[in-house]
């Protein structure tokens, strides 16, 4: 079933290997969807032993489908350079369809206790979640708007942004922000039929997961055991006893994407196992 042929769609922070946003693009592409990805850089993360490029090879992946494609170096957070992606997606293509906001801070010095969060680190998580996110909800929905356009607009916060932890102050605040965000949108853009919906994944192993052991640990050694110890403690939380998977992600991306879902608006969806059933 390809439910998607003849749309186009943005997904944002999908320069990654491992990473949702490759996933996501990937799997509309393959619903029938032309698919343009954005990130802030072409290669985000420097794995070793890594010949991953980063967007080039996202684009080659999606054009090996038989569908459209390009990468917009792009930084969310800045005004100017996400009206300068718009306008380049219309001009190449015509429309843009789809808005998938993926785009996130990288795991840093942010997880920490509140009490010892440095200020900049907050603006940095705050700055790219919450921010990039409404940048690139607001420039899309106004071609929504003048374009006459029955869009879909898709934010991915987290299990965080419904229920906050330790040591993710900024982080969950930034995810609760963008469920507001949501929710607002979808009740300012219904008279316009656009659809304005998040996705919120438990942890998913993806390459941001290796960057928060990374911030969580204080020298290599530790880093195998800190990982595991993470992976087996997230995994018993969970009541069908696995970690979300990127494909599952992806799965409910495709379908709020679709016509399938055109009477849901302002909902927060919990891809988390039985984790989290509200």
């Amino acid at each position: 079933m390809s439910h998607l042929n003849g749309k186009i769609a943005l997904v944002t922070g999908a320069a990654g290997e491992f990473g949702l946003g490759r996933t996501i693009a990937v799997r509309l592409a393959k619903e029938g969807a032309d698919v343009v990805v954005n990130d802030v850089v072409e290669k985000p993360y420097n794995l070793d032993k890594s010949e991953w490029r980063g967007l080039p090879d996202v684009v080659n992946e999606i054009k090996s489908l038989g569908k459209r494609s390009f990468g917009c170096v792009a930084d969310i957070t800045n005004p100017d350079k996400v009206a300068a992606m718009i306008e380049e997606i219309v001009f190449k293509l015509g429309r843009i369809d789809i808005l998938v906001n993926n785009a996130g801070s990288k795991p840093g010095k942010d997880r920490v206790l509140a009490v010892d969060l440095d200020e900049k680190e907050w603006d940095r998580v705050i700055k790219v979640n919450a921010k990039g996110t409404f940048l690139c909800s607001q420039a899309v929905a106004r071609h929504f708007i003048k374009g006459k356009i029955h869009g879909k607009i898709i934010n991915i916060s987290s299990v965080v942004g419904k229920e906050a932890m330790p040591r993710y102050a900024a982080y969950s605040a930034s995810k609760f922000a963008i469920i507001g965000l949501t929710q607002a949108l979808a009740l300012e853009l219904a008279p316009y039929q656009i659809n304005v919906n998040a996705v919120c994944p438990s942890l998913v192993d993806t390459e941001r997961v290796t960057e928060l052991v990374n911030a969580l640990t204080e020298n290599k050694e530790q880093f195998k055991d800190t990982y595991e110890q993470l992976i087996q403690n997230r995994s018993g939380l969970v009541p069908l006893g696995r970690l979300a998977t990127r494909t599952d992600v992806a799965n409910t991306v495709s379908f709020l994407a679709s016509e399938q879902s055109n009477f849901l608006t302002g909902i927060s969806v919990p891809v988390a196992g039985g984790a989290m059933v509200y």
